[in-house]
Order: C-alpha cells, then structure tokens, then sequence
C-alpha cells in the first residue's frame, strides 16, 4: 500500500484521480471525495450556466483519462480510492443551483444514488471498462439528481 500511495501522491493524475488524497479516507471514501468535490465547486456555483457545464464536460473527459490511468496502474477495475469520478457527479448534480439551501438534498440524492446504483446507473457500473465505466456511472446518478433538483426548482417557481 505503501507504494500505491507513493506512486499516487507522485504524479498529477493520481493525485486528481485520488480527489487530492480524499480517496483514502478509511470510512466512506466516496463521500469524502463528494465532499471534497462539493468544496471546489462552491466558488463555481457564482458563475453562469454555461461556465458550469464547461467546466463539468471538461473535467469528465479528463477524468476518463486520469481515472482509466490511475485504476490500470493499481490493477483494480474500479478502485475505491478513485474518487474524481464522485467530483464529476456530484458537480452535474449541483449544476444550475443557485439556492445554497438545495445543496444539501442534491449531495444527500447524490450520494444515494452513487451507493445503491438503481438502473440505468448499474448499468454503466457493471458493463464499462476503464476510465469510461468508472466516469460514467457518477454522470449518471449526477444527471438523474440534476433533473430532480431542476424539477423542483421549477415546481417551486410555479407554486410561489
């Protein structure tokens, strides 16, 4: 482990991959990373819609390639010290929220979603290899939970 951790903290992409080390938290290392992910999106949430989702396209093609890079060197399919793929999904979860009290369902839905992996999720999480199955499964639950909050953001406009 020594050396896995040696390697991780000595190169970028492992050290992005491991979400600035938060993947070796020894409890819940994905929702540490989804923490981590949260904090770094904060100053973003300020920025217009569309600076939000270039920078989540942006960081999900990265994240393919720095995720498949990190899990081939370690020689596990999906390890759980890989946690950039949390910040990707947590971060499409987060899109477009203005109201800083909706932050907290939106991690919460998030972080359901990304444990229990209902359909389509499973999906991504059991039949992708690499980079793409690591990635994509997080983009999925972050999709799902982006519609949520979009959903009732708008119900609440038409009620109010």
């Amino acid at each position: 482990m020594g050396t896995t951790i040696k390697k991780i903290f000595a190169r970028a992409e492992f050290f992005l991959a491991t979400g600035f080390g938060s993947g070796f938290s020894p409890f819940a290392p994905g929702t540490a990373g989804s923490i981590v992910g949260l904090i770094i999106f904060f100053p973003i949430l300020n920025m217009p819609f569309f600076f939000q989702l270039g920078f989540v396209i942006v960081s999900f093609f990265l994240g393919v390639w720095i995720t498949s890079r990190a899990a081939n060197q370690i020689a596990i399919k999906d390890p759980p010290e890989i946690v950039f793929d949390e910040f990707v999904g947590i971060w499409v979860a987060l899109l477009g929220i203005t109201n800083l009290f909706l932050v907290i369902p939106a991690f919460v839905l998030f972080r359901i979603l990304d444990i229990f992996k209902p359909w389509p999720i499973s999906y991504f999480d059991r039949n992708l290899e690499g980079g793409w199955g690591i990635m994509l499964d997080d983009l999925a639950a972050g999709v799902i939970v982006f519609f949520l909050m979009q959903a009732f953001i708008l119900f609440e406009k038409l009620i109010l």
